[in-house]
């Protein structure tokens, strides 16, 4: 692949006291991703000389880019964002970790936006700690809606042929059934077949609807969401010729191996959809955000201070996490050009054949 023709990927460094920089510096080191596309980190040069240190890591020397024509093609990149003294200490949190996990976000966010990457790949932060100096930040996911201006946005927990996406995200247990509405199934669904077609080269995807109580509400016994909102919903959005089906009980949906038949999967709210996911594909999975004007993909653990500077972070993630990217944005370009010039109907014509 020519270096034109490389796909140019920012990387956030996530919280600089949690296992983003060493996944990255891990994954990097791997001679493919540079040969698939041209990496760019969003940190700085103290961030990553700090954790050369800790793991006594000197492979990653990256090219620092402060003009966005600098970009070389050939090696890791690293986009300085901040200049200041940066007090590394593997597995602390602190506020300032957060502020400057913000400040490569919006670094990225901005790139990507104006046409210098072309997808960004988020190594994880702590909401907590960015929430001490940006009140009101929720989280990855919700930031980036904002910042994008996107109408909605939905989360899918990916791996090969395994695809969740959530109605409900980070809110409390106890607020889930009042958010579960009608209004919100259809439009999340809408949301994961417009992505299942355009991200994921999907022509006609099957959904599967999970219920919300237990055994699907067992016929009203458990709970009647099921019979007055998921299968209105579900009987809207096959009136849409959206193959959806369902509700089914996440118990039983999982645990029989039904998930294999479809493309993709709506759970109701986060542990529902998670737990299962990450008992499937704990060590490859990736979440992706559908909705968004540009590509974001991100590893599915957190920061991990438990094990932060202990050099046995594991960045099979996060490597996945780059080559999702990859593809999706690829199959997104490939179905904006389909969509952009589709072939135009043509009607069967009638065979006449000659009586002898």
């Amino acid at each position: 692949m020519s270096e034109q023709d490389k796909i140019i990927v920012g990387i956030t460094q996530g919280d600089h006291n949690g296992i983003g920089p060493e996944v990255i510096m891990k994954a990097l080191a791997d001679p493919l991703i540079t040969e698939l596309c041209t990496a760019v980190i969003f940190s700085s040069q103290k961030v990553l000389h700090a954790w050369r240190k800790v793991l006594g890591e000197e492979e990653i020397n990256p090219h620092v880019v402060r003009e966005w024509n600098q970009i070389n093609g050939k090696k890791v990149n690293l986009f300085n964002c901040f200049d200041e003294e940066v007090n590394v200490q593997p597995g602390n949190t602190d506020g300032a970790a957060g502020a400057f996990a913000l400040r490569a976000l919006d670094a990225a966010i901005d790139a990507v936006k104006a046409g210098h990457i072309h997808t960004i790949v988020t190594a994880p932060l702590d909401k907590h700690t960015v929430a001490i100096g940006s009140p009101g930040f929720k989280g990855h996911t919700e930031y980036l809606q904002e910042k994008d201006g996107a109408s909605g946005s939905l989360m899918i927990l990916m791996q090969d042929n395994l695809r969740v996406g959530l109605v409900t995200g980070h809110m409390p247990l106890k607020d889930v059934a009042n958010a579960v509405t009608k209004e919100r199934i259809i439009a999340k669904a809408q949301m994961l077949h417009k992505s299942l077609i355009a991200d994921f080269g999907i022509r006609k995807p099957r959904i599967a609807v999970l219920g919300l109580n237990p055994h699907a509400g067992d016929n009203g016994e458990l709970g009647k969401e099921e019979q007055n909102v998921i299968s209105p919903a579900i009987e809207q959005l096959r009136q849409e010729n959206i193959w959806a089906f369902g509700p089914y009980p996440a118990d039983g949906f999982f645990g029989s191996g039904n998930w294999k038949n479809f493309d993709g999967i709506l759970a109701m709210y986060h542990d529902q959809g998670l737990a299962p996911f990450k008992a499937l594909s704990f060590s490859g999975g990736v979440n992706f955000t559908a909705g968004l004007s540009f590509v974001r993909t991100s590893p599915d653990h957190g920061t991990a201070y438990d094990i932060a500077g202990k050099n046995t972070a594991d960045a099979g993630s996060l490597r996945q996490a780059i080559y999702s990217a990859i593809d999706i944005y690829r199959k997104r370009n490939e179905w904006a050009e389909i969509a952009s010039n589709p072939l135009p109907f043509q009607p069967r014509q009638k065979e006449h054949r000659e009586r002898y």
